[in-house]
Order: structure tokens, then C-alpha cells, then sequence
């Protein structure tokens, strides 16, 4: 299999698989709360129904409003192209680096926000203002929780590191990589809106981030922002998974080899998705001057584990 076909197929396998994440988590959730709840293929029912539909305009958008879903979902895509999700060889072949991905991510938020804005809609105005200030403190978190585990490996290259964790599985047991991996939770909880940092199943308008700024599109348009908001979540828990518990990712392009790295990466997401079901049963939302708290607490975290990681390393 040539290498450009294997990350192509990646790719193609993240943007098939995204809504059946969050299908999966919205149905685990009903079911914790005593719900029989929608089946965990919906979101593709309803991607269909809105691909169907006529978007609707408001007279005052312009072009950055008709370009933010294009954005929003061609970043995704190419963040999806870089993170390694089935496969990871460790030779010169390059999956993605981490600069890279936190400037897409950014790019397509900060359209976002733009979009948002564009129609002059006050709820818009509110979801970008607040989704502003909830970006500035993750995307620094982001950045810090790899970098714990960039100087490990020496390289921001997503393969590198990945490599480095499998030959040396002592330092995922590490108390930078322990808390590099609960900072990076937070920050997932908080890009993707999900609790207690943003509820993505409601419309209150003194409480919605993420839902303010979209509440204007309609049809394809919001059905790409939807689906891009879906991919965004896989590659949070690709990142989280592949990064921090790497064992069973294909490491050469042999068959065998990716099948085993297909079914781990299959297994780690309904972990990760079981555990921020779990979780979102069991606690309610901030309110919003406490979500900054949070957001700071998890980027102390993330400081601190690239001075637990740097103090390790220089120990003889």
C-alpha cells in the first residue's frame, strides 16, 4: 500500500466515522439517564435531511458567511490527514506535526466566530464572544499537553512521539504524561462543547456557545459545520488516545498490522466516549465565569507536566 493512499484511507475512515461518534455518545447518554434515546447511526439520517434542505440567508451576510462551513469542515479534513489514527510508522514517513493542528483547529474557530458575527445576529455576536475567550485558554493547553510529550520524543512529529511511547512504556506511567493527559481532557470537553463547558443539546440562549453562533445556518451549510463539529471530537480523542496510549497502532503498512491498528483505534474511541457520557451524567454546567477557572486550571496542568517531563529528563 503506497503512503499516500494509506493516508488518504485515514482520513476517509475519520470523516465516515465522526457522526457515528457522536451518535454513540448521544444514545449512551439517553440510556444512562433511563431513555431509549435515537440509535447511534441518527446523526447520518440527519446529515442526509439537511443536505436535502435549502439553506436559508440572511439579506446582510456576506462571503465569510456562505465560507465559514467550507472552512470549518475542509480543516477538519486536513487535521484528519495529520493525526494518526490507524497508522503511525516511525520512519521518515511524516503523519502530522503539532503545530500544524493547532493552527488549523484555531483557523476553522476562529471562521467560526467570524461567521457568527457576520449576520449582525446578537446571539451570534454573544456565542463568538464567548467562544473567543474559551479559545484563548485552550489552544495554549493544547499546544503545552504535546509538548510534554514532544520532549520525550524530540520531535513535535506525531509519529516520533508515538514511537518513543512504544519503545519506552514507562514514561506513560509518568506524572507529566498523567497530567499532560488530564489537561488535554479538559481542553477536549471545551473544544468540542461539551460538559460542564457547554451543553450541545440546548438552545437556552444565557447558556449556548457553540450553538449561538450557528443558530443561522441552515440546510448543507449547517450540516458541513455539524459534521465538522463531529470530526473535531474524533480527532480530540484520536489525539488523546494515539498520543497517550499508542499500543495497538500499526507501526508498517503490513495488513495484519492495520487491522490490529483499526480495531484498537475502534476500541479506544468508545472508551473515550464511554467515559464523557459517563461523565456528563453525573455533573451539570459551569456557569460561565467559573468555565475561565477551568480552562486555567487546566493549563496549569499542562505547565505542569512539561516541567515535570523537563525536570525528568535532565535527571542523570
Amino acid at each position: 500500500m503506497s503512503r499516500v493512499a494509506a493516508v488518504l484511507l485515514q482520513t476517509l475512515l475519520a470523516v465516515a466515522l465522526a457522526p457515528a461518534l457522536t451518535g454513540f455518545i448521544r444514545w449512551l447518554k439517553a440510556r444512562l439517564q433511563g431513555r431509549r434515546g435515537a440509535p447511534p447511526w441518527q446523526p447520518y439520517f440527519e446529515l442526509r435531511k439537511l443536505f436535502a434542505k435549502e439553506a436559508v440567508m440572511s439579506h446582510t451576510a456576506s462571503w465569510i458567511f456562505t465560507a465559514t462551513p467550507f472552512v470549518v469542515f475542509g480543516t477538519s479534513v486536513a487535521v484528519a490527514s495529520l493525526v494518526p489514527l490507524v497508522l503511525a510508522p516511525t520512519d521518515r514517513f511524516i503523519v502530522g506535526d503539532l503545530f500544524a493542528v493547532v493552527y488549523l483547529l484555531l483557523l476553522g474557530t476562529f471562521f467560526l466566530a467570524l461567521g457568527g458575527l457576520d449576520t449582525g445576529s446578537p446571539f451570534g455576536g454573544m456565542g463568538a464572544s464567548r467562544e473567543m475567550t474559551v479559545v484563548a485558554l485552550t489552544e495554549p493547553t493544547v499546544a503545552l499537553s504535546i509538548v510534554a510529550l514532544a520532549l520525550n520524543a524530540g520531535s513535535t512529529n506525531f509519529s516520533q512521539i508515538v514511537g518513543r511511547t512504544i519503545a519506552d512504556p514507562v514514561t506513560a506511567l509518568g506524572p507529566g504524561h498523567l497530567l499532560a493527559f488530564a489537561a488535554l481532557f479538559v481542553v477536549t470537553l471545551a473544544e468540542t462543547g461539551r460538559l460542564p463547558v457547554d451543553n450541545p443539546s440546548t438552545h437556552l440562549e444565557l447558556t449556548m456557545i457553540h450553538e449561538a453562533m450557528i443558530l443561522e445556518y441552515s440546510g448543507p451549510y449547517l450540516a458541513l459545520i455539524e459534521w465538522g463539529s463531529s470530526l473535531k471530537l474524533l480527532l480530540f480523542f484520536a489525539l488523546a488516545a494515539n498520543l497517550f496510549m499508542p499500543w495497538g497502532l500499526a507501526l508498517s503498512f503490513a495488513p495484519a498490522a492495520l487491522a490490529v491498528g483499526l480495531l484498537s483505534v475502534v476500541l479506544k474511541l468508545a472508551i473515550l466516549a464511554t467515559a464523557v457520557a459517563v461523565f456528563e451524567t453525573r455533573i451539570a454546567k459551569l456557569r460561565l465565569f467559573r468555565v475561565p477557572e477551568l480552562l486555567s486550571a487546566s493549563f496549569v496542568l499542562a505547565l505542569l507536566a512539561v516541567v515535570s517531563t523537563f525536570l525528568a529528563g535532565q535527571t542523570p
